[in-house]
Formats: C-alpha cells, sequence, structure tokens
C-alpha cells in the first residue's frame, strides 16, 4: 500500500497531506501484506483488501483536477505507467469469448486477478492488476507454451471479465457436452435431414445459467435490446447500446434452441409454436430495480430469431426537464399536457424514444385526482399508476374496439399506443371532442407532416383543427462523450451541407478514448421539435393548406426545426456534425 501511495503521490494525483493521510487511516491495511508474494515489498496486493480498490474508495479530489476524483482507473493507468507497461481499459464489446476463456483456467485466472484480452498472431495480451507480480504470467507462459503480452487493468473490470465470460462459457460448454446429440429443428435447409430429432430442454440447468448471464451482462453494459439470431452454422448474440448494434457472443447451433425455449418459457409463450411470430414478457429484478423484459420471437431461415426489449426504469420513466427538450419547446409541451381535452401527438421514427416522452409524460399527470387509461400493442412497461390495456388482435379487440368502449371507464386522460389507422383516429379526435385528453403516437417525419397525415387517414380538416392541440416529433441523438470530446472546425462544405453561412465554424467532435469505447460518444439525448396549433394554423388547416404553408406558417409562429435543435446542440458542444447529418438529413 506504502508503495501505491508513493507511486501515485509522485505522479502528482495526491498531495503529500493526502498521502499521509491515507496512509494513516488504511495502516492496519497496509500491514497484512500477503506472505510469501513474490516481490512483496512493491506488490500492490494484500490479504485485507486490494490497495487500488481501497485506495479509490477515499475518493480523494485529483490535485488540480478541477473537482475529478481519483478512481480505480486512474490509478490503474498511474500504475501501468511506472511500470512501463501499457494500461487497457477492457472494453466487453470488443472481447471475443473463445479467446478470453480458451487460454487461461477460470481458478487461475480469479487467483491471480488476470484474464486473456487479446490474441494476435501467436501472441495473446493478458491484462493484470499486479504489474508487479510477474509469475503468475511466467508460468502460465511455461504451462501453457504461450507468447504473453502483459498490460494493466483494473480489478474491478479483470473481475467483472472473468465472471460474466467464464460464467456465460461454462454454462454454454456444459450445456453442448450434456446435449452434443441434440439437433435444431428450426434451419429449413435441414429439416427433412432431421426429422424425428429431439431439441434441447430449455429448463437444462446450463442452459437457465447461460441465459441468466446473458441477462445480466446487458444489464451492466445498459443494453435497450438484444438480438439472438440463427444462421447457417451458429448463432449470433448482439445487443444495441445508444442506438447502434455490437456483436457479443457467437455460440454453437445446437444450443440456440434450448436458450430461444428458455426464453420463451420465462416469458409465457407457447413453446411448441415455432411457426408463428409470438410476444412475452419478463419482470426481473438487477441491482435492486425492477426491470422490464418484452420479447418478441419471428421464424426466419435457420430457426427463431429473438428480440429482447429491455425496459429500464431509471431511463423509460424520465423527468421531462432531463430529456434534452430546450426551455421554450419544454414550457410550450407543458402547456399541452396542461389542456383538459384535445388530441397531443408524438412523432418520429421507430427508435426514436416516443414511448418514453409518453410514458414520462403519463406520470407527470399521474394523481390521485385523475384517472389514466392506456391501450397499447403491447403493454410496454407495467407501471401501477396508469390502468393500461393491451391490444388483443387474435380476438378481434383493436385499438378502436377498445377505444370505443373505454369511454364507458370515465377516464380523464387516455393514451393510445400508435394511431394506424383510420377507425383508431376516428375514434381518437371523438375522445377529444367529448372532453377527453389524448396521448398517441404517429409515424411521421416531422411534426407539420402529421396534420397532413390524419388527412390522409380521412379525417376532415375542421375535425383537425377543433382537436388537435400540438404535435412533437423527436429523434434520438448521440451525445459526445466529456472525458474525450475536442475542439474541432467545419469547412466550407460541411457548412453549406447543414445550411450555416459560417465557414470554417467552431464545433466539437470526440475522438475516441477508453470510457466511450472508442466511439466518441456517450449516452443520447432527445431532440424535439414542438408545434402548437395557433389560430393561424387552425385557419389554415380548415382552409386545406399543404404542407409547404403550414411549415412556413409554423416557422413564423416560432416553431424550431429537428435541424435547428440539434444544430444548437452541436455548436454548445453536445453532439457531432456527423450526428446532426444522420439524424436530421
Amino acid at each position: 500500500m506504502e508503495h501505491l501511495v508513493q507511486v501515485v503521490e509522485q505522479s502528482g494525483l495526491i498531495t503529500g497531506t493526502q498521502a499521509k493521510d491515507v496512509l494513516a487511516r488504511s495502516k492496519n491495511h497496509a500491514s497484512r501484506v500477503k506472505s510469501g508474494h513474490s516481490g512483496a515489498s512493491r506488490s500492490v496486493r494484500d490479504d485485507a483488501g486490494f490497495p487500488t480498490e481501497i485506495l479509490s474508495s477515499f475518493k480523494l479530489e485529483i490535485n488540480g483536477g478541477q473537482g475529478a476524483i481519483l478512481t480505480e482507473d486512474v490509478i490503474a493507468e498511474t500504475l501501468a505507467r511506472s511500470c512501463g507497461l501499457p494500461y487497457v481499459k477492457i472494453d466487453p464489446l470488443k472481447l471475443d469469448l473463445p479467446v478470453v476463456t480458451g487460454h487461461i483456467p477460470h481458478q487461475f485466472a480469479l487467483k491471480n486477478l488476470l484474464v486473456t484480452v487479446g490474441e494476435t498472431g501467436g501472441l495473446i495480451t493478458v491484462a493484470v492488476a499486479d504489474p508487479y507480480d510477474e509469475s503468475p504470467v511466467q508460468e502460465l507462459g511455461v504451462a501453457r507454451r504461450l507468447n504473453i503480452r502483459r498490460v494493466v487493468s483494473s480489478k474491478t473490470d479483470i473481475l467483472k471479465i472473468i465472471r460474466e465470460f467464464y460464467g456465460f462459457r461454462a454454462s454454454i460448454v456444459a450445456a453442448e457436452t450434456e446435449n452434443a446429440s441434440a439437433v435444431d429443428l428450426g434451419n429449413l435447409e435441414h429439416f427433412f435431414k432431421l426429422k424425428g430429432q429431439q431439441e434441447l430442454d430449455g429448463t437444462d440447468r446450463h442452459v437457465v445459467s447461460a441465459v441468466d448471464f446473458l441477462l445480466n451482462y446487458s444489464f451492466e453494459q445498459h443494453a435497450s435490446d438484444i438480438h439472438i439470431e440463427p444462421k447457417r452454422e451458429n448463432t449470433h448474440i448482439r445487443f444495441r447500446i445508444d442506438g447502434i448494434l455490437h456483436n457479443i457472443h457467437t455460440i454453437p447451433k445446437p444450443l440456440h434452441a434450448p436458450i430461444v425455449s428458455r426464453i420463451k418459457m420465462l416469458s409465457r409463450m407457447d413453446l411448441a409454436e415455432k411457426r408463428r411470430p409470438q410476444d412475452g414478457r419478463i419482470k426481473t429484478n438487477h441491482n435492486n430495480k425492477d426491470i422490464e423484459l418484452r420479447v418478441s420471437t419471428i421464424p426466419v431461415a435457420f430457426g427463431e430469431k429473438v428480440v429482447i426489449r429491455i425496459f429500464d426504469p431509471d431511463i423509460f420513466l424520465q423527468d421531462l426537464d432531463a430529456m434534452g427538450f430546450y426551455p421554450r419547446e419544454l414550457s410550450l409541451y407543458r402547456s399541452f399536457l396542461k389542456r383538459p381535452n384535445g388530441i397531443i401527438l408524438v412523432t418520429g421514427p421507430t427508435g426514436s424514444g416516443k414511448t418514453t416522452t409518453l410514458y414520462s409524460s403519463l406520470r407527470s399527470l399521474a394523481s390521485s385526482e385523475v384517472n389514466i387509461i392506456t391501450v397499447e400493442d403491447p403493454i410496454e412497461m407495467v407501471l401501477d399508476d396508469f390502468n393500461q390495456i393491451g391490444v388483443q388482435q387474435g380476438i378481434g379487440i383493436g385499438f378502436d374496439t377498445l377505444l370505443r368502449n373505454i369511454l364507458r371507464q370515465d377516464p380523464d386522460i387516455i393514451m393510445i399506443g400508435e394511431i394506424r389507422d383510420r377507425a383508431t383516429a376516428e375514434n381518437a379526435v371523438q375522445a377529444a371532442l367529448t372532453g377527453h385528453l389524448v396521448l398517441s403516437t404517429l409515424h411521421t417525419n416531422d411534426s407539420v407532416s402529421t396534420i397532413i397525415r390524419l388527412m390522409d387517414l380521412g379525417i376532415p380538416p375542421f375535425m383537425i383543427s377543433a382537436t388537435l392541440v400540438g404535435v412533437v416529433a423527436q429523434r434520438l441523438i448521440r451525445t459526445l462523450c466529456p472525458h474525450c470530446k475536442c475542439p474541432l472546425v467545419l469547412d466550407k462544405n460541411q457548412c453549406d451541407s447543414v445550411q450555416l453561412p459560417n465557414e470554417n465554424l467552431n464545433v466539437w467532435g470526440g475522438h475516441g478514448c477508453k470510457e466511450c469505447r472508442g466511439t466518441g460518444y456517450k449516452g443520447r439525448s432527445g431532440l424535439f421539435e414542438v408545434l402548437e396549433i395557433t389560430e393561424k394554423m387552425k385557419a389554415l388547416i380548415s382552409g386545406n393548406a399543404g404542407l409547404a404553408e403550414l411549415l412556413e406558417a409554423a416557422r413564423q409562429e416560432g416553431m424550431v426545426t429537428l435541424r435547428e435543435s440539434a444544430m444548437k446542440k452541436m455548436r454548445e458542444g453536445m453532439t457531432t456534425y456527423e450526428e446532426v447529418v444522420a439524424m436530421t438529413g
């Protein structure tokens, strides 16, 4: 511990006073250095706790770091530099399961706090938590005849990889071994050859463990979706994180069916039905927080494809002022929600955060004084604050049918998952005319196009002007990583492409770092285009005005477009030129 504190102090991260304070408060830990450990006087390990963890637990402010905290990663990087070794922030999404688990036995990795993080041309890269103890790596190299390159990583990252990768790998290998003779019936190309074969049991304990590891891993990586995709020879598992899909694992094809069966069992689907799409849901707990999973299966060429949508309440239910609204748009949208009746529409493509906006809005309106009823297909997330009804098309209960009936339930606020057809749109208008506030979604590219879309659905213009309160068009745009953002200059061509008069405009970009997995982005924020149906807009709608005329009037009334909102975020250093073009192009 003393050597570690000395290294950190000499690097200038902490002051001499801080160093003395740490040593005084942690002397009981430092006195129990692991006996017999090679280079004990310089080791960063001891029995009472790992010194890098102990030091980081003090949450010291970095000397001259403007409030930055001395974390375990910073300590590990400093330690690596003092030893002349590279530091690696382990990115689980860039690791290959067979490489991680194929060279080092599980118990050896756990005992010595090391893990394989890469392999190139016969050279394997091993991340260690204790760079001063070379003996485990030397033993491993001799015993396994490996050419090893050492790098340094934090103990926390190494343990996380050992737990997730070795646990998942052990479950997969055990399930594969115990059920080696089973073959997947879902592969259309081999159907006749496989006739009569039995599928794996989805209740097998190793399959159960593999699914549990997969779900926990997705929660830790803050994934929004899990894709399980059967291919000709194997199955690919991908996570969607910040809107981008990442390859995670490749598993043997014989294990696809039991893993799918386990997921279908948890989500109460029909295990025997493999020819038709199915929907289900799972409710689970992670870090003392309830998480809902919506599961969808659909038959594809080589089996059943599964997509699991993850609804984390911390992300799915947010305060409206934390979603990315600018003050004007937020004030305008809140004024919509205060209306006693009318229709509020949220528009945008799939994955643009429409449901999050609606649920967050309903939660802000929920109280013991109002009756909120939602009609959804399917119910996205079950909440006690609302009375939620699921569409059941199989027995003829659709949006239009439910809307006609729920008016007898004395609702104050109605949320319709999506207006898809004329019947649903007409019932929404009738509900608004009879004194209800109606919130729903519609698939249009911008707010003004929504008016034209309602006309296309057969709603008379005078009915639209009488009931429509406002429209919110939205997107989710990736935000810059605060750890690696750097100033950039847009050239003339780039400025011209987004209709900016400036040349050589100063903006921000991200060159990529260990915190953002080299992407330059971390997290997402909402872009909002809020259209208020003013008296002028009502007159134009009733007069059957066209899209161009409506857009011009909306701009004159102060509407800020999605492109303008995106460029404002770009100039403020929240996002990049590339994201502006991708999301609003």
